[in-house]
């Protein structure tokens, strides 16, 4: 069976990406039901006319009865009781994510016994509001969405996944959980921190500096905005490849303070700076094509295409295992 056969989906949470997940998957056909701890999380998303229960052990049973795919969509600290739940209830089901950090999660996942089924997935979309207030179908259009081809992977999971990732709109991109880790210490992590200091700063300068302060302030500190709880699940968990990386910039920003005080010159941070914006603006996506999951060395040839920049557009049918 084909990952066009199956179209059943359950998304444990419905905040601001498992809802957004849940009105783009509706949209593009799949039969598709929600669980949220809170009262008035579900009575929002069902006056929205979605499929959307409080009672966690009902919503996985019926997942169990139709093979969904299960979506589990809250932060890292809820992510443990969202799978003690999945192996009572419905430990058979296909299983992802969208988790900001996979290798965390995946180690989660292999506690509980359900890896055979399991594939890392993170949509790189989002915004500084939270909640079904913010849910949006065309959140993840055009974004690039992490899927796991970590050793192992199961490729009628892993087309089932990829499936939803582009059935909402986005581009697949192929990594392995650890490497994802440190690249969105980089490029979402380390910008979580700096916009919460770069706020800081401007704040201590007082009633003056904000009322001058525009674009590049504004821009600078937009995921500032993020409620407090949730910047930390979502940096907290990535710790050591948080913590690497912040040692660098602080190094960089030291030599840049160096340079600053002895020559009144930040030449080489602006210079390397200009040039690293300008490499991130020509990047090009480009298509990963004549891979079918399940053929021999697809994970091998989908982890290469990944680092290369490489996603997947449309979807190859599985064949079978690796």
């Amino acid at each position: 069976m084909t990952a066009d056969d199956h179209t059943a989906l359950c998304v444990l949470g419905t905040g601001l990406i498992g809802g957004s997940l849940l009105r783009a998957a509706t949209v593009a056909g799949w039969t598709a039901w929600g669980y949220n701890r809170s009262a008035p999380g579900v009575a929002a998303a069902r006056t929205s006319g979605f499929d959307v229960g409080d009672d966690l052990p009902a919503v996985l049973r019926r997942a169990a009865e139709n093979d969904a795919l299960i979506v589990v969509a809250v932060p890292m600290p809820a992510v443990n009781a969202m799978l003690d739940a999945i192996a009572e209830y419905a430990p058979g089901c296909a299983l992802t994510d969208v988790v900001s950090v996979k290798a965390p999660v995946a180690a989660a996942v292999r506690r509980y016994g359900l890896q055979a089924r399991y594939v890392g997935g993170h949509p790189m979309a989002g915004t500084a509001e939270s909640g079904w207030q913010a849910t949006d179908p065309e959140l993840f259009r055009e974004a690039a969405w992490a899927v796991g081809v970590d050793p192992g992977t199961d490729p009628d999971t892993w087309a089932r996944v990829t499936r939803l990732a582009l059935d909402c709109g986005a581009v697949a991109v192929p990594v392995i959980a650890s490497e994802h880790d440190r690249a969105v210490a980089r490029i979402s992590h380390l910008p979580h921190v700096l916009a919460e200091a770069l706020a800081v700063a401007g704040a201590r300068g007082g009633d003056l500096a904000l009322g001058l302060a525009a674009g590049s302030f504004r821009d600078g500190t937009r995921v500032a905005g993020t409620a407090p709880d949730l910047v930390r699940a979502i940096c907290e968990p990535n710790s050591d490849a948080l913590l690497a990386v912040l040692d660098e910039t602080l190094t960089t920003l030291s030599e840049a303070k160096k340079s600053l005080s002895s020559d009144t010159s930040l030449a080489e941070l602006t210079t390397a700076g200009h040039a690293a914006r300008r490499r991130y603006e020509s990047a090009q996506r480009w298509e990963i094509t004549g891979i079918v999951p399940g053929a021999a060395g697809w994970l091998e040839k989908l982890q290469e295409a990944g680092r290369a920049g490489g996603v997947v557009t449309h979807l190859t049918p599985a064949t079978g295992s690796d």
